[in-house]
């Protein structure tokens, strides 16, 4: 633009200003020169620059980030004048970063930067997921490369968990602003109970991550950022309405104050479905997937002490879902299964600067999670289960965080104490456990970048356990990176594994902890509840579980042949020690299965997965993945070798027939695909109109063992390969803060009875409105 126009010899004048994107959320490390002057500086964490003793006159100011367009302009600057200049950046390549995977990372709530991560690392970022219109979790998670939403029937149907190159979701520890979050059922965590409409970012790390997050971890770690930081006050509400009564309702509102020291962010969302009937034949009346209501509201606030170097803050989070899901089989039998839970998160924190290169981050955290969930029988009102579940955590953890231009550490050291109850099954139980880690990332040169990280996580009852983590990423060709990592991990077995006794009415099956087993078997038998008794399995597993431990392997590449087009593939081996699965003991009357838990001596998750984004036009992104997996338990395979009962037995219930078989009889894990494929199209159209369109294609898997030989073959039950379909229209007004959306899920109505939570065709319209000063 130019030089100064003309210049004053008084130097008083200052350049102060915030920086911030199309969201309206502070970027920090973008640089600020001006001209004649040269003078240079960078934003910090809130967005802000001053640039002092300044001689008064007209400067050209030149604002660059990666990623962003540059900017350009004039100011022209006055004696002890102190206005603060706001500087909007546009995305430089904006349709690839909406759908991508990689954005510059502001505002952590964690010094842990999951990019650091010596395994893979995929994040969705908040535009994405506005474009998927998705509302919970399990929504937007099903559309990724790698990535399985299932269903838990034993926990009812009503928990949707995640699956991680194989890994189930008991192995995937889910955190929100890098604390973990509490309330598993059968070790599945319900990703339905987290509304999406205050989520910043999702980072997701595939494999071993115990050595940045801890033991729950073991097969990967999936942390949702919420938002805070936007400068400028606004207000936003959102709604969406539409199959099966869903309703969707958010209003948020976030502020600076203080002359901008602080920011707060106060959110609320409703959220209700009437549920969905998947299996009308079997089931004549009700839903087997749950109705369900639920409230959730949180706050945060952040707040600059003296300097712009020390912050502190702190964070509240509120969850209340209440579901009545009646379930009918005739006209003579029915069921209500009744629900409650309560989720309460809270969190604070000191976030010091000490200079350039070092910050600490001290934060306490505590978390409640309880439920109280009942099954009556409609035609007696007779109770047929119970089951009162408390969860408490209280945390402290201590970081450190060094950085240079080719140095990057992260240390931390802490404690938690977690106590647990079940009502019918046990009386409260506390754990401690206490952990140290470190991890750092070199570059050398300029080709090289080497990530290393040790952990240490003390268990009360289970020692102390070492999880090592490395990778190197190599720069072979500026369009050729390649890249591998290994870590390892271990996890405890949780209090529910080793004490819980639960019933399920709905499927007739009772599952108990691995320490009580006997004496509830005996005390069962005692009571004439028992037809069948497997003594020699109860004799292998009366002693304790053995901690589970995992070695995760991950190597790949990432090409980049055109400017617009980026292909990462990724192989995978994941060997697992002493996994906890679940194996029937006994037969009791009326055919009701009981089962325990028992350690695997090995078992493998192995494969590969492949994902591109493309932008062949400038209005059209295209992104596509796919995953080949294997998941098998190799101490099966070995029984089978060795013709041990009763995996000697391949029996066809069609024919009647029965073989013996060999190891390549046995299919794999249940509820493991061999192929997933997903693809999605975003077309920017005229009129401010984004069509977003994506299909996600799940191979053949394994439901259930049927003929009864404890492994799957192919005489056994299975899901059949199917597509799903989703679609979304946004339209966004000019001079209007409105948006209109219109979204459709399983548009082609797909329904099986052994997919339980995947309800049928929906098409849902919304509206969202946002006000910014």
């Amino acid at each position: 633009m130019g030089t100064a126009k003309q210049l004053f010899a008084q130097q008083n004048a200052q350049f102060q200003g915030l920086i911030f994107d199309e969201q309206q959320t502070p970027l920090s490390g973008v640089s600020i020169l001006i001209t004649p002057d040269h003078a240079l500086t960078k934003s910090d964490n809130q967005g802000s620059f001053i640039l002092r003793k300044l001689f008064t006159g007209t400067y050209t100011y030149t604002i660059t980030a990666i990623g962003y367009q540059t900017k350009t302009g004039t100011v022209e600057l006055h004696a002890k004048d102190k206005k603060i200049h706001h500087f909007q950046l546009q995305k430089s390549n904006q349709v690839l970063d909406e759908v991508a995977i990689t954005k510059e990372l502001q505002n952590r709530p964690s010094l842990i930067d999951s990019k650091n991560s010596a395994m893979p690392v995929t994040i969705i970022d908040r535009k994405a997921i506005e474009l998927m219109g998705s509302r919970r979790l399990d929504e937007v998670l099903k559309e990724q490369t790698g990535i399985a939403i299932v269903s838990n029937t034993a926990g009812g149907n009503r928990s949707v968990g995640v699956q991680l190159q194989g890994f189930s979701s008991e192995y995937v520890m889910i955190l929100i602003d890098g604390q973990p979050m509490l309330g598993r059922s059968s070790g599945n965590f319900d990703l339905s109970r987290i509304s999406v409409s205050n989520i910043e970012r999702i980072e997701i790390i595939k494999g071993a991550s115990s050595c940045l997050y801890g033991s729950e971890a073991l097969g990967g770690a999936i942390n949702i950022i919420t938002r805070l930081g936007k400068v400028t006050p606004q207000l936003h509400a959102n709604v969406n309405y539409g199959s099966f009564q869903v309703l969707d309702a958010t209003v948020e509102g976030e502020s600076s104050f203080n002359k901008n020291k602080g920011t707060a962010l106060l959110s609320t969302n409703y959220y209700r479905t009437d549920g969905f009937n998947t299996n009308k034949d079997y089931q004549s009346n009700g839903t087997t997937i749950p109705p369900y209501q639920t409230f959730s509201i949180q706050g945060k606030v952040r707040h600059q002490l003296k300097d712009d170097q020390h912050f502190i803050g702190a964070s509240g989070r509120y969850n209340y879902r209440h579901s009545d899901m009646l379930r009918a089989y005739g006209s003579d039998y029915s069921t209500l299964d009744q629900q409650k839970e309560t989720d309460i998160n809270a969190s604070l924190f000191y976030d010091s600067r000490w200079n350039d290169r070092w910050r600490s981050l001290s934060t306490y955290y505590l978390s409640h999670y309880s439920s109280d969930n009942s099954v009556t029988m409609q035609e007696s009102n007779t109770n047929l289960t119970s089951d009162n579940f408390t969860q408490m955590v209280h945390r402290l953890e201590q970081q450190f965080a060094y950085q240079s231009d080719d140095l990057n550490i992260t240390m931390g050291v802490g404690g938690s104490l977690e106590a647990m109850e079940v009502k019918s099954s046990f009386n409260s139980k506390d754990q401690n456990n206490f952990f140290l880690y470190a991890q750092a990332n070199k570059t050398f040169g300029s080709k090289t970048t080497v990530v290393t990280g040790l952990r240490y996580d003390q268990s009360q009852g289970y020692g102390g356990k070492l999880n090592p983590s490395f990778g190197i990423t190599y720069q072979l060709l500026p369009q050729l990176a390649l890249k591998t990592g290994i870590g390892t991990g271990f996890k405890a077995p949780d209090f529910k594994t080793r004490y819980q006794v639960f019933y399920n009415p709905a499927a007739n099956y009772y599952v108990i902890g691995n320490e009580v087993l006997r004496s509830t078997i005996d005390e069962m038998d005692a009571n004439g509840q028992i037809s069948e008794r497997r003594t020699y399995i109860i004799n292998q597993l009366d002693r304790n579980l053995q901690a589970e431990r995992n070695t995760s392997i991950n190597a790949g590449i990432t090409w980049k042949p055109m400017a617009n087009t980026t292909m990462d593939v990724n192989v995978f081996h994941h060997q697992l020690r002493n996994q906890i699965n679940s194996i029937q003991v006994a037969t009791g009357m009326q055919n009701m299965a009981i089962f325990s838990y028992q350690n695997l001596p090995k078992s493998v998750n192995k494969g590969f997965d492949v994902s591109i984004s493309t932008k062949p036009l400038k209005q059209l992104t295209i992104n596509a993945g796919y995953q080949y997996l294997i998941s098998k338990d190799m101490s099966i395979a070995d029984s089978i070798k060795q013709g041990s009962w009763p995996y000697n037995s391949l029996y066809d219930a069609k024919t009647g027939n029965s073989y013996t078989p060999t190891p390549k009889d046995y299919w794999g894990l249940e509820n493991r695909s061999r192929h997933q494929f997903n693809i999605g199209a975003i077309y920017q159209a005229p009129w401010n109109i984004t069509i977003n369109a994506r299909a996600n294609f799940r191979g053949k898997y394994a439901f259930g063992d049927a003929n009864g030989n404890h492994f799957i073959d192919r005489y056994d039950v299975f899901v059949n390969q199917h597509v799903l379909y989703n679609a979304t229209i946004e339209k966004k007004f000019d001079k209007l803060p409105f948006t209109l959306r219109l979204s459709g899920e399983n548009l082609s109505n797909y329904l099986n009875y052994l997919i339980p939570g995947q309800m049928g065709r929906s098409i849902l319209m919304g509206v969202s409105y946002r006000i910014t000063k």
